[in-house]
């Protein structure tokens, strides 16, 4: 970030309030919960080999949120299914609670973009479904999901079927399914991606609501760097091709957040390097070719509509 840009936005994103510095100290002396160390992932194809994660290195502290983002093909989605134990890696360590993960287990939970519910299962049914999996009893596993349907605000339609709950309720459900087993970490790719805006916005602050009520650390993959800023703790910013970590971001905007903060000079500061890291300005060549724009008409008019 040039001086120009730190004094039109009044601050740099490295700047902490006294609260803000408090709350990291007193996060980094919380027990560590997953640990990502050399992290790699190649692909083999029949073109050769592609290199889709290079030396991933960081940690999760224990009710930490951490966002990670980066440009289209940085890997995001991969790393998250390793950690989710969906896929395998070439290199490296991923470790929860100090043991390596090899495959999905219950102390991860899992929140995709997609709905992913069974829609043949009422909400409380599909809720139930990981805890009968587990051989809970069909009565403790209705117990289960009922304070979990209560805690995303579901509780009333507990016997309604997913088409009929609109994207933000089948989203809930995702999440109260993921939780119900009490997961060490709870793992999103992209949960609100397919959200209208409005929609995003409530699930974004309902999140929050229930991270601050439970024991649950979580790890939110993610394209939108105000939601980034808005939810995580700390972000996780990957470069693409191969995916590397370029930097890991304290967020400097104080806790509990609020959509009045969007404007704030520490959310400013820290859009703006986000910006400048995934979205870099390119040097222009003088050499190169100038691509003039080319727009056919296709009507026949006598003014002009701008």
């Amino acid at each position: 970030m040039t001086n120009e840009d730190k004094s039109m936005i009044g601050t740099d994103y490295l700047t902490q309030s006294d609260a803000v510095k408090q709350r990291f100290d007193r996060l980094k002396n919380r027990e560590v919960i997953l640990e990502v160390k050399g992290l790699n992932k190649i692909y083999k194809t029949a073109k050769g080999e592609t290199t889709a994660l290079k030396n991933i290195n960081f940690k999760t502290h224990r009710r930490e949120f951490v966002c990670v983002i980066g440009p289209s093909g940085c890997g995001k989605s991969t790393l998250v299914r390793i950690l989710a134990g969906l896929e395998s890696y070439n290199g490296g360590e991923a470790l929860l609670d100090g043991k390596p993960i090899t495959g999905p287990g219950r102390d991860r939970g899992m929140v995709f973009q997609g709905y992913t519910l069974f829609p043949w299962r009422t909400v409380k049914e599909n809720v139930m479904f990981g805890l009968q999996m587990n051989n809970i009893t069909t009565n403790e596993a209705a117990r289960e999901a009922d304070q979990w349907l209560d805690l995303v605000g579901l509780e009333k339609f507990a016997n309604a079927y997913p088409h009929e709950l609109s994207g933000g309720m089948k989203q809930r459900v995702a999440i109260a399914r993921a939780l119900v087993n009490q997961p060490r970490i709870l793992l999103m790719d992209e949960p609100f991606g397919a959200l209208d805006a409005q929609t995003r916005c409530k699930m974004q602050t309902h999140l929050l609501e229930i991270w601050r009520n439970i024991d649950i650390t979580i790890v939110f993959i993610t394209h939108d760097l105000d939601e980034a800023i808005f939810l995580a703790d700390r972000i996780l910013v990957l470069k693409a091709h191969p995916g590397e970590v370029m930097e890991l971001i304290e967020v400097p905007v104080p806790r509990p957040r609020s959509v009045d903060q969007l404007f704030s000079p520490e959310f400013l500061a820290t859009k703006a390097r986000l910006e400048a890291l995934i979205h870099p300005k390119q040097e222009t060549d003088t050499n190169e070719i100038p691509i003039q724009q080319r727009m056919l008409r296709f009507v026949d008019v006598t003014d002009n509509v701008e």
